[in-house]
């Protein structure tokens, strides 16, 4: 999308601000009324208040902080889940320990996405950066599902590129006519938006562990990651850590890509080892999918089995291509069952998915996928 073609919505997104700070209140306001394709539709000063208020007015999305008197968001988001799966839900917090065990909590739970809160409200022209330059693009984002978006500007916004030179001189049929009797050997997941609510729903469907090891590439910012590969790990039968430097990866076993960390995949003789790095961001990420599908792609070739699931942006679209470009396979989440069809979106309209599935549809299949001979 050229840069100066503005975005053309068909209604205004309507919110609904949740804080009991009225500094807060007034500063996101601010942030938001800048925008003419958003209108701020009420603001609600604890959890109790906001239930009423989204039965009342039905927002179009909620901004709801997390410590509150009366009702705190996370108990107002568990009640507001009850009555509506699909509001897009935003959770302000601090980016503090506290903060970021309760944003993981909050996200695991259903909410849609986060905001780490301005840490200094009395500087308010940084705090109004900070919102114009985060929140406001995710609250775009998310309404895109509902349809507020022209359909001209709903598809995922990527880079353009050339699948026939990515590709080479081998057509996407005949590499994928090549694979069909390797084996599955390693799993590699990315996400982003939407996503560690998605990863609970793949865990708790597992049964047994796989007989592979899986890599995962969650979008976070360092401690989130460790919160949530505790939470996963609690709630499946499948060991699951905070991905660290050095250590062998072991079948059955899965491992987060840290927040601020890229994550590689390399090969010492029989076994596989994890290789953590700061380098650039790629795609605006670290860690970035595209670092831990290129390196699948380079040490497993055709026995990889590359997974995009929701997400913003187009992460994870070059290093599909290298995946199948070796001859392995790449799966998507389908748009129904996405927060936000990004990232998968961006494979499936490159060509480059076997399968496009729905989520909980996802882990029987890969079961199926590994038990072929």
């Amino acid at each position: 999308m050229a840069q100066d073609e503005p975005l053309k919505y068909t209604e205004k997104i309507r919110v609904l601000i949740v804080d009991d700070s009225a500094v807060m209140r007034r500063i996101i306001m601010s942030s938001l009324l800048a925008h003419p394709e958003i209108e701020v539709i009420g603001t609600s000063e604890n959890g109790l208040e906001a239930i009423a208020d989204i039965k009342r007015i039905k927002p179009d999305l909620v901004t709801l902080d997390i410590e509150m008197p009366e009702m705190d968001g996370l108990t107002a988001l568990k009640q507001i889940r009850l009555f509506d799966r699909h509001l897009p839900i935003i959770m302000f917090s601090s980016l503090t320990q506290r903060g970021a065990e309760a944003t993981i909590d909050a996200l695991t739970l259903g909410a849609s996405d986060y905001v780490g809160k301005p840490t200094n409200l009395g500087d308010r022209a940084e705090a109004l950066r900070v919102l114009e330059e985060i929140l406001v693009p995710k609250i775009k984002d998310l309404c895109q599902k509902t349809n507020r978006l022209t359909a001209a500007h709903a598809k995922p916004q990527k880079e353009t590129v050339n699948l026939s030179s990515v590709l080479a001189n081998s057509s996407l049929s005949n590499v994928r006519e090549k694979r069909l009797n390797d084996r599955i050997e390693v799993i590699c997941i990315g996400v982003s938006t939407g996503g560690p609510a998605a990863l609970m729903e793949l865990f708790k469907l597992w049964k047994s562990p796989l007989s592979v090891p899986m890599f995962i590439v969650q979008h976070m910012p360092p401690k989130f990651t460790e919160y949530l590969a505790t939470r996963i790990n609690a709630i499946g039968v499948i060991p699951t850590t905070e991905a660290i430097n050095g250590q062998e990866a072991l079948p059955g076993h899965a491992y987060i890509a840290p927040g601020g960390m890229h994550m590689e995949v390399v090969r010492s003789g029989s076994k596989t080892h994890i290789a953590l790095n700061e380098n650039p961001p790629e795609n605006s990420c670290r860690p970035a999918v595209d670092v831990l599908f290129r390196s699948a792609a380079n040490v497993f070739g055709s026995r990889v089995l590359g997974v995009v699931l929701t997400g913003m942006g187009y992460d994870g679209l070059k290093g599909s291509m290298e995946i199948v470009k070796a001859g392995g396979r790449i799966w998507a989440q389908d748009q129904e069952s996405s927060v936000i069809w990004g990232m998968p979106g961006a494979v499936v309209n490159e060509n480059l998915t076997e399968k496009v599935l729905p989520l909980t549809q996802i882990p029987n299949e890969i079961l199926l996928q590994l038990q072929r001979k």
